[in-house]
């Protein structure tokens, strides 16, 4: 394609996304991401940050990246299998490890990569992958490359997967089938039906994989997951979370049997070529796992501002869908609206980024919040009061 050809492809699919009112540009954050912070030159409180429990700005994390830094340098090298692996990043498998109760761990640079490198690595044209059909992009990305045939179950039907999978099991065409799910799904903030998938995956001999990129940290005992959760320790096979939200840094990581860890380092491309994380997140990634396996206090507290903040936006009227954990969505429905009132939340001073197609259904536009254990109740109140005079003025209540 030639640059003229470019040009026009690019600008007239830039205008129609101006004419819908989808265009943005990407906010500009001033100092840290905390629970109030500087966005675009304006002081607002925050609620579109993944950072469930406050770790990213914590200053204990912060020396633990740089005593790691100061040691190790500022970066890692190369890829582990070409240069060696450091021992810092083998201190933060085995805790991870010892914190998902799983016998081993690999870590990769991002939560995406893990998707990414390990559904290639496990599956290939002769399988079949089970995937629910609000899973993450990452998630759909990663059965893509598999080259593996993709069967979509209705979001969190167990019947649909039942009927999906029994499909594909008499039909004899593949060689493995794989279950695939979001412990938390990111728009909705519902929790998957982990406990029936794992019982219709060992009826017909499939294999389960869970992203707890939304989990981690945030369900199950201290933070460490949906397998906990649930109480299915070594009911799952894959357990993949990321290092990036409620964590506090950046980097992800699969979890499961020392066999699955060994092929992974084997055939899982990110790992294999792509240089490691930095030595400094790799220090602050092993201080917020110690901080989480030593207490639930920073869990406890993110758990009653999120049930605080939900309770007050339904009782002035919104529509918050049917989350079950602190990701908080009000739904507004149409996509320019949606738009529109999160520009005027930011303008009364809340940040709460609007979420339109492709990343949820047509029709279902949205404003997403992320409650984290760092809000007071004071600044969840002014958020709900401007919430209530933004949403009279729009008619949105």
């Amino acid at each position: 394609m030639g640059s003229k050809a470019l040009h026009e492809f690019l600008s007239a699919n830039l205008d129609e996304l101006k004419e819908k009112g989808l265009y943005r540009k990407l906010p500009v954050v001033t100092g840290p991401t905390g629970p109030r912070c500087i966005i675009n030159g304006k002081e607002v409180i925050n609620l579109s940050s993944n950072n469930y429990l406050g770790l990213a700005n914590d200053p204990r994390l912060v020396e633990a990246a740089i005593k790691a830094t100061e040691k190790y340098g500022a970066g890692a090298g190369a890829v582990r299998t070409i240069v060696g692996t450091l021992d810092i990043h083998e201190e933060l498998e085995e805790k991870l490890a010892k914190f998902k109760h799983s016998e081993a761990v690999i870590v990769f640079q991002s939560g995406f990569n893990c998707n990414m490198g390990t559904v290639s690595a496990l599956m290939t044209k002769e399988d079949a992958i089970l995937s629910d059909e609000l899973n993450h992009a990452s998630i759909i990305d990663g059965c893509r490359l598999s080259g593996a045939k993709i069967i979509r179950y209705k979001h969190s039907d167990m019947d649909d997967l039942r009927k999906t999978i029994k499909e594909a099991y008499e039909s004899g065409q593949y060689k493995k089938l794989m279950i695939i799910t979001d412990g938390v799904f990111s728009m909705d903030g519902d929790i998957a039906k982990l406990p029936e998938i794992v019982e219709i995956a060992e009826e017909y001999g499939a294999f389960t994989y869970v992203d707890d990129a939304h989990a981690s940290g945030v369900l199950g005992k201290n933070g460490s997951g949906s397998v906990s959760h649930f109480n299915l320790y070594g009911k799952v096979d894959c357990q993949i979370g990321t290092l990036s939200k409620a964590i506090g840094v950046v980097g992800g990581y699969v979890a499961g049997t020392k066999e699955l860890i060994d092929w992974l380092k084997l055939r899982g491309r990110p790992f294999l070529f792509s240089t490691a994380m930095t030595p400094g997140a790799a220090g602050a990634c092993i201080k917020a796992i110690e901080i989480l396996s030593e207490s639930s206090e920073l869990v406890d507290r993110l758990w009653d501002n999120a049930r605080y903040f939900k309770s007050k936006l339904s009782s002035i009227g919104y529509d918050i869908g049917h989350s079950e954990t602190p990701i908080t969505p009000v739904i507004i429905g149409d996509e320019a609206k949606a738009m529109k009132f999160s520009d005027e939340l930011f303008n009364s001073g809340v940040f709460a980024q609007g979420i339109a197609f492709p990343t949820v259904p047509r029709g279902t536009a949205r404003v997403r919040n992320i409650v984290t254990a760092a809000h007071t109740k004071d600044m969840l109140d002014e958020a709900v009061e401007i919430y209530k005079k933004v949403g009279t003025k729009m008619g949105i209540i």
